[in-house]
């Protein structure tokens, strides 16, 4: 196991909203983490796989019998830590640089000094020119799908007919990251963070685009890979897809891959509970902490609108197989 913060046994009628939650939603979630199940959780996967469940209280049944809760909290005891989100961008592209699409995504240097290069230096570079994959025509879109680190191209061709990929990390550059939001919302440019309101700045101000991208010096690059499945998210640390309200980020440190957790939190912007299973599929450098996720919301607009107002307090339960202590 990790080395946790403090974790301390718990009672399953200590998890607030237990009972609530559609536990069958989520088996798909648990099954596809069973793929790669972690240390001592083969004979649970075994057993969720061959006695899947007819409804949503065989499933919590099945889940007491065989799982413990244990309560999750920092190093100094406190128990309540940050819920965020995040999303997988779906974007339009082109092949070829053409009326907005002026924006490309690159692929990985080859060139170890050449993929240390900052930002603002590579449209001055022609080598870049060979490794630009497609073109976008939203340049904070693109900003988002670096941040992201993986997300959908929708691409048209000459005779109008659409294809989706999906485009994975890379790698990046070396360079430190810097917030292009915050800088715009300190100069008092934008009112929020939003797609929508940074992409409209955007429109408004196209002569000061490249300049506002350059405050960032960090850049991802990507491959791009074939989406046979639509239905599915990207792949997460754990090497299984990300489900979409039901995969989160978490930091290894504290919480082993694959970990069933009992979130509670409220929904965006809001005070209605959010309380459900999810499952630690995923990681990301800015989770740090044992209590302390980030939640996929999926892909789209509403996932991005969803995940950019995900900035809640969190407790969190996680739920181990009855013989493993963490």
């Amino acid at each position: 196991m990790p080395a946790a913060g403090r974790w301390a046994a718990a009672d399953w009628r200590d998890l607030p909203g237990w009972g609530g939650d559609d536990l069958l939603a989520a088996w798909p979630a648990l099954l596809a983490g069973c793929q790669r199940p972690a240390p001592g959780w083969a004979e649970f996967c075994a057993r969720a796989a061959l006695q899947p469940p007819g409804d949503p209280l065989e499933a919590a049944a099945l889940l007491m019998k065989h799982l413990r809760p244990w309560r999750l909290a920092a190093g100094d005891g406190e128990a309540t830590g940050l819920l965020t989100g995040y999303f997988e961008p779906q974007l339009a592209a082109r092949r070829t640089r053409q009326g907005a699409f002026q924006w490309p995504l690159h692929a990985l240097p080859a060139d170890p000094r050449l993929r240390r290069t900052p930002r603002r230096d590579m449209a001055a570079d022609p080598r870049f020119a060979a490794l630009e994959l497609a073109y976008l025509d939203d340049p904070f879109g693109l900003l988002q799908l670096q941040i992201q680190g993986s997300g959908r191209l929708v691409v048209r061709d000459a005779a109008g007919a659409e294809r989706i990929s999906r485009v994975a990390w890379a790698g990046h550059n070396d360079q430190p990251f810097a917030s292009v939001a915050q800088a715009l919302l300190a100069r008092g440019e934008v009112r929020d963070a939003t797609p929508q309101t940074l992409s409209d700045w955007a429109r408004r101000n196209p002569a000061r685009v490249g300049e506002a991208l350059a405050v960032n010096p960090r850049v991802v690059y990507f491959r791009e890979e074939p989406l046979p499945d639509p239905a599915q998210g990207p792949r997460g640390a754990q090497g299984v897809p990300l489900t979409p309200g039901r995969s989160v980020a978490i930091d290894r440190s504290h919480i082993a891959l694959g970990t069933p957790l009992w979130l509670d939190s409220t929904e965006p912007l809001s005070t209605t509970p959010l309380r459900r299973l999810v499952f630690a599929q995923d990681t990301g450098s800015a989770i740090q902490g044992a209590v302390r996720a980030d939640l996929f919301w999926g892909w789209g607009d509403e996932a991005a609108l969803r995940a950019s107002r995900t900035r809640q307090p969190l407790r969190l339960w996680a739920l181990l197989p009855a013989g493993l202590i963490p």
